[in-house]
């Protein structure tokens, strides 16, 4: 036994998914995961960088994991992910007690690099693979701890450019996964209990492989045997193809739920951040959406206080959240991120105007949110049981087709069970269900038999 490995993730779930590969990785080398970092021989933290809350925890978390180092100078402290990527050598600079930092092209090299820093090198990996590199998918042969769902990375990097965003500059250029690699990830995640497997990528639906398109893919992701529900994540608006909406109404195991991020509802907002779509683009993808699947969810990501808008530009904003009525939005302050096209614009908004702005906007996504929760009771949800409710653990939860947390009674429901709960109370981010009821996930496939020339 080589070693005990603690890892911290910060950010969204390719870095939950990146934490998983490198455990795994270093499990395949002979080390343990550790309990905690008291318990660690290597202590990582998975950073993020899109926003700069995340990287400022990282500051914090280094400094409190350097008390173990202080008791102990054979534990090693590493930094991977998008912070690694963007500070290189200068994030050694700033805390020279760290002895691995790990790019977001070169995690599959963990294991080697970490033999290398325990000799007493100091590593900073952040080259950049070439764009047609697989290795950056390289999957290790202990799989991630048996769970009822699990992600699948299909691609990395975006080519889009937005004015705000820094993932082009940590995670590079648009790669996509082979589909045949994938597929096998996927059946082997089914063979060691998986039921729902969600595809990710900085911009999902833009996935190609030798003349093989995202919702190509996504059928054939769903016809793997054993897997009985598939999702995706983040889908860019412009990439939203009519092709890949008749793929989710059409496929009785992909469900309705859509993560797709808008960013601001006013065109001149739009125009300045460089989506390459229009307000009117994206309602009337949503209108699609619901004439596909009238009860889908919709998700968003938002920004306010980007510079140059304005309180009419805003109000578009909330506008777009009335005509949409989202299930959630997840919503942050506009914050200069380094490289970035929108760090040198004129016009940043005072940081006290986007605070207000942000309680405005999350205080209404917070009443649609409710009011669209409330619609939910007396429905019936097929729920996919995750295990016990973590804030009622009397009961069990798990995730409806549309992406709702429901909490239900546990009676004879085992972890990956598809159950059919009827809502019977809504609360403000979940749902309540106090009967389950014979399956009904049957029957919609054979109602749904109709729609498979899609395959």
């Amino acid at each position: 036994m080589k070693g005990r490995v603690y890892i911290r993730t910060f950010g969204c779930q390719m870095n939950v998914k990146d934490s998983e590969r490198i455990l795994g990785l270093l499990e395949d080398d002979g080390h343990v995961r550790a309990d905690g970092p008291e318990d660690a021989d290597l202590i990582l933290i998975n950073t993020c960088s899109v926003r700069e809350k995340p990287e400022n925890k990282l500051l914090g978390a280094l400094g409190r994991f350097k008390s173990y180092q202080d008791r102990d100078p054979n534990v090693m402290l590493g930094v991977c992910g998008c912070v690694a990527q963007r500070m290189g050598e200068e994030l050694i600079e700033q805390a020279p007690y760290v002895d691995l930092v790990v790019g977001t092209q070169q995690i599959h090299r963990i294991a080697g690099l970490f033999k290398r820093a325990k000799s007493g090198e100091k590593i900073v990996a952040t080259d950049w693979l070439d764009r047609q590199d697989q290795d950056l998918f390289h999957v290790p042969q202990t799989p991630s701890q048996n769970k009822v769902t699990a992600f699948v990375s299909i691609m990395q990097g975006c080519d889009n450019y937005c004015a705000y965003c820094i993932v082009p500059y940590v995670r590079g250029p648009e790669l996509s996964r082979n589909a045949d690699a994938v597929l096998d990830e996927v059946q082997k995640l089914a063979d060691s209990g998986a039921k729902e497997v969600t595809l990710l990528g900085q911009n999902v639906n833009a996935y190609h492989d030798r003349g093989l398109s995202f919702p190509d893919l996504l059928a054939r992701t769903a016809d793997v045997p054993g897997i009985e529900r598939v999702r995706f994540t983040t889908s860019h608006p412009k990439d939203l193809s009519d092709r890949l909406i008749e793929v989710m109404a059409c496929g009785p195991k992909i469900m309705e739920h859509i993560h797709l991020p808008v960013q601001a509802g006013s065109d001149r907002v739009l125009s300045r951040m460089k989506r390459k779509y229009s307000r009117q683009d994206y309602l009337e993808l949503a209108d699609k959406l619901r004439q596909a699947m009238p009860g889908i969810g919709i998700t968003a990501d938002l920004i306010v206080g980007f510079p140059g808008e304005t309180e009419e530009d805003f109000q578009q904003t909330l506008d777009l959240l009335e005509r949409v009525r989202y299930d959630e939005t997840f919503s942050f302050r506009y914050s200069i991120r380094p490289e970035t096209a929108a760090a040198e614009f004129s016009g940043q908004v005072e940081e006290q105007e986007k605070y207000e702005r942000l309680y405005r906007l999350q205080s209404l996504q917070a009443r649609i949110t409710e009011e669209k929760n409330e619609e939910q009771v007396g429905m019936l949800h097929e729920v996919l049981v995750e295990g016990p409710s973590k804030t009622h653990p009397e009961r069990m939860s798990g995730r409806s087709r549309t992406n709702r947390l429901v909490h239900f009674p546990a009676g004879d429901a085992l972890c990956g069970d598809i159950k059919t709960v009827r809502i019977s109370r809504a609360l403000k981010h979940s749902l309540y269900g106090d009967e389950i009821i014979e399956p009904i996930f049957e029957n919609r496939i054979a109602e749904e038999e109709k729609c498979l020339h899609w395959k």
